[in-house]
């Protein structure tokens, strides 16, 4: 695999080696000492799997300590726009962001460390993501931003009315107004 770094340290997008054949393909999808050599230990606890229709927006998502989540995501079929968000109130890239384009036919991954909102958009028919976490869930601990925040001004590449998102979603706070201690 290649780990390559992105514009905020931490963020890195994982290209896998695939081997085609007359068969299909085979490749690795994870490899513990691989990961962290590149990134460093992770012990992920979860997977996920979730299908969505084109313009389904899922996001910005995360967790409040001490339940942060860092994730390692991918699409098998389909092509998202996946985001990850800086939301470390201390950290030079706060409110900044990483958007990579993920497909089942490009095989990339993207991982997002703990202190990162995260969210995707569906830009194809249908896409089934599927993603590792290093911490359960916990509902009394999550938190969202809101997709369209200007402060943060992510181009998601579609006009708003083609987005379909949930009520939570749509009522999510500004990253300024998120209070990270309760």
């Amino acid at each position: 695999m290649e780990y390559k770094e992105t514009a905020i340290p931490g963020v890195w997008i994982i290209e896998p080696r695939v081997f085609n054949d007359a068969r299909g393909y085979f490749m690795e999808t994870f490899k513990k000492e691989e990961f962290e050599q590149h990134i460093g230990p992770v012990r992920f606890v979860q997977d996920n799997e979730s299908c969505s229709t084109r313009g389904v927006l899922r996001g910005l998502h995360f967790q409040k300590p001490p339940y942060t989540q860092a994730k390692l995501v991918r699409v098998i079929k389909g092509r998202v726009l996946d985001v990850a968000v800086d939301i470390r109130k201390n950290s030079p890239t706060y409110g900044q962001y990483v958007a990579v384009e993920l497909t089942g036919e490009n095989k990339r991954q993207f991982f997002i460390p703990r202190g990162f909102a995260h969210g995707f958009l569906v830009l194809s028919d249908e896409a089934v993501f599927t993603y590792k976490v290093d911490n359960t869930y916990a509902p009394q601990h999550e938190g969202s931003v809101r997709f369209d925040d200007p402060a943060i001004g992510i181009d998601w590449g579609m006009p708003p009315a083609e987005l379909l998102l949930s009520e939570k979603d749509k009522q999510a706070p500004l990253l300024k107004e998120i209070d990270f201690n309760n």
